[in-house]
């Protein structure tokens, strides 16, 4: 039996910026669409961090276009799971570790926090370790110096964040312009095959059945659709100064939406596009062994002919890292006071979270020296993955309670996707969990 929320949340998400953008009256489609755009760009950028260029460089260099049909159906699946976290943070006016803190109990809610915090550090254990290389496929700094260097930029963030949101969405927007550039410039003059490109976005079922295809494709779903950006939209959107109406919320609701699919297709471009140029340069040139990043960019100019291609490459990682890195930051605040009602200065909580990111990185490249880099950025995508259930089962059951959101619930045909999409993402990843195993 569903039932309403125990209580008000004890305070707004993200308080210090909650409904401090204004939005303009009237129903002029395109003033409206300005005033709403940002929190998407936000949410894209995690969709195109470095662990998806490890996922997607492996996918193309190893098996051609084939994945190109997991690029697309996780970016589908994306759209549609970002439209809930938004609905649920306008409608009900809380994010989504809120909603869980207020529906679930205390101890139920920690284990959910914890698996979230795992979440992040995977993420950012992909920032810290694409940041680093960038540093060094640009300025030749080592992997350990560079990775050691990623603790700056916590102050980096906070100086951004004292200037207002609109600022981090300017920046964001702004670097991922500068990926899009890049990449386009990529695939024009890889020339890749139209047809390889259209018929790698049909399903095939040897994804399913080649264990090495499968474990590659659930590292793109756990890169594509992840676990802390739910927790986030669910937030951001409310930087909005609406009323608290059913009018203004349904406004709300359909301008983020635009805003948060259009920034997700431009998201599908960029992942799609680094899986079609390793696919092009690498697997079309029988280099099929090329899944690293430092691999690809060497290889990238005398495969290509262009002594741009490389730098170019070199430069859309490094900003991929930067602004993955500002939404892991607002993604770590938001759980921890979402879940926790725990509140602590900004500046501690990223270097917590930077941390915990950089002693694993730091030692395994210690250890084992930098060639295990490229497989913990597949790893660290796989482990999202395996979190994605814990965020996406509460956010469904949240959105389907008429009781919780009144009108704005799903209606039973989207009820019915969404709960679809759970399964499948469930249960690919429990089936890659019993290959790990052994048990498959």
């Amino acid at each position: 039996m569903s039932s309403p929320w125990r209580s008000s949340p004890k305070m707004k998400s993200l308080s210090e910026v909650f409904g401090t953008i204004p939005v303009p009256t009237g129903n002029g489609f395109w003033k409206n669409l300005r005033a709403f755009m940002g929190p998407g760009f936000l949410v894209a950028v995690g969709y195109m961090d470095p662990g998806n260029w490890a996922t997607d460089l492996a996918g193309g260099a190893s098996f051609g276009y084939t994945l190109l049909s997991v690029i697309l159906v996780s970016s589908i699946f994306a759209i549609i799971l970002q439209h809930l976290a938004l609905k649920l943070g306008v409608a009900s006016g809380r994010d989504l570790a809120q909603a869980c803190g207020d529906a679930f109990s205390k101890p139920v809610a920690i284990f959910l926090w914890l698996v979230c915090e795992i979440a992040i550090a995977a993420c950012d254990l992909a920032e810290v370790i694409g940041s680093a290389l960038a540093l060094q496929l640009l300025f030749g700094i080592p992997i350990l110096a560079g990775i050691v260097i990623t603790i700056l930029d916590v102050f980096l963030i906070l100086y951004f964040q004292n200037k207002g949101f609109k600022v981090i969405e300017s920046i964001v927007l702004s670097l991922l312009i500068v990926i899009v550039c890049c990449f386009a410039y990529e695939l024009f003059i890889s020339q890749p095959s139209i047809a390889g490109i259209l018929g790698g976005l049909v399903p095939q079922t040897s994804v399913v059945m080649n264990p090495s295809q499968l474990y590659v494709a659930i590292g793109i779903l756990g890169a594509t659709v992840m676990p802390h950006n739910l927790y986030l939209h669910s937030s951001i959107v409310q930087t909005r100064a609406i009323k608290d109406t059913d009018e203004d919320k349904a406004k709300a609701i359909k301008y983020a939406t635009w805003d948060s699919t259009l920034s997700l297709g431009l998201a599908f471009f960029i992942n799609a596009g680094i899986l079609i140029l390793a696919a092009a340069a690498f697997h079309g040139n029988n280099l099929q062994h090329v899944a690293d990043i430092r691999d690809a960019y060497q290889l990238l100019d005398p495969v290509l002919g262009s002594q741009l291609a490389s730098i170019l490459f070199a430069v859309a990682l490094l900003a991929s890292g930067q602004n993955a890195t500002l939404t892991g930051t607002l993604a770590g605040q938001i759980v921890m006071e979402g879940f926790l009602d725990l509140r602590i200065a900004p500046w501690l909580r990223r270097l917590i979270t930077r941390l915990i990111a950089i002693i694993p990185a730091f030692f395994i490249t210690w250890i084992y020296g930098e060639s295990k880099i490229g497989e913990l950025l597949v790893f660290s995508q796989v482990v999202l993955s395996m979190q994605l259930s814990f965020a996406v089962i509460p956010l469904v059951l949240f959105t389907g309670d008429k009781q919780k959101m009144g009108k704005f619930a799903n209606s039973s045909l989207l009820q019915g996707i969404v709960w679809v999409i759970t399964a499948i993402i469930l249960g690919l990843n429990m089936y890659l969990l019993g290959q790990v195993l052994g048990f498959l």
